[in-house]
């Protein structure tokens, strides 16, 4: 793994492939870490020709913590957003962008196919946006435009979200395990094994739950998308789980009705998250044929 300083923030990341091959960032989700992308579907697509570039994102794993902006009262930012107020907040959605664009600069990539889950497809769609030269194409996985009156995610979802995780290392895995358990949507695709693995692996890198509530009001201060997407003229798929309970089905067609041209893929048995190892080669080799279409 390496750090570099872009942007004005450190950001920790890795590669996997040849740098001759076609470049491929990797964007990760709401407080989880670049090691979300495991190493094992990372291969797959460097073995399909990608240069696969994934990182942390700020105030997440290695890169740099907003220790200094201190902890947003997420709860009440939800309430104001919902009555259509506007909230203040250390950073969007467009900040993180910059990072991802930062990094590519660093890195010597002038243009790169970009692949974001969950918060992660937010700002590779904000990237897509305000950066549309930088973008070869857009891959936006088990994300949303982000507009008000699409599905909320299910009551257990929703709860497993917003759950503290505990600080004792054993404790932390198991409940990391159940929350991403909960994200599956009761697919038997889900492999428990895979996440506790994950799981354990993110507690030994960084516990930093502090980083979660910042993000997320970067989320809730951008707003939606779906005007903006409209004007996105890059090469654009969508991956979406059928079982997702957290950003419903719902949520990727949006986006993909959003993007002029955009294909979108629905994955029978893929809920929210990565540790769906049976899946791995279909979500691949549409990763893999969407990049390949792009010159």
């Amino acid at each position: 793994m390496s750090r570099v300083h872009a942007n004005g923030i450190e950001i920790e990341f890795d590669t996997f492939g040849k740098r001759t091959d076609r470049p491929l960032l990797l964007i990760m989700g709401l407080g989880t870490q670049m090691i979300g992308w495991p190493d094992g579907f990372c291969d797959k697509l460097a073995n399909e020709g990608c240069f696969v570039v994934r990182f942390d994102n700020r105030d997440a794993g290695l890169s740099s913590k907003m220790d200094d902006a201190g902890i947003p009262d997420v709860m009440a930012h939800i309430q104001t957003v919902m009555e259509g107020g506007s909230i203040d907040t250390p950073y969007t959605l467009s900040d993180m962008a910059a990072d991802a664009i930062g990094l590519l600069d660093t890195l010597g990539i002038e243009r790169s196919h970009v692949c974001g889950l969950s918060m992660g497809g937010m700002i590779a769609q904000t990237m897509a946006i305000e950066q549309p030269g930088r973008i070869l194409s857009l891959i936006s996985m088990e994300s949303s435009t982000g507009e008000v009156g699409l599905p909320e995610p299910s009551p257990e979802a929703q709860e497993a979200m917003f759950s503290f995780p505990p600080k004792e290392r054993e404790a932390n895995i198991k409940h990391r395990t159940g929350v991403f358990r909960a994200f599956s949507g009761g697919s038997d695709k889900f492999d428990e094994k895979v996440e506790r693995e994950l799981s354990a692996l993110s507690y030994d890198r960084c516990f930093y739950p502090e980083g979660f509530a910042r993000q997320f009001a970067a989320i809730l201060a951008s707003g939606g998308r779906k005007e903006a997407l409209k004007s996105v003229s890059i090469p654009t798929l969508v991956i979406h789980g059928a079982h997702d309970p957290l950003v419903p089905p719902q949520h990727g067609r949006a986006t993909a009705e959003a993007v002029p041209g955009a294909k979108l893929l629905v994955v029978e048995g893929l809920g929210h998250g990565l540790s769906y190892p049976d899946l791995w080669d279909e979500i691949v080799q549409a990763i893999t044929a969407h990049t390949k279409a792009t010159v």
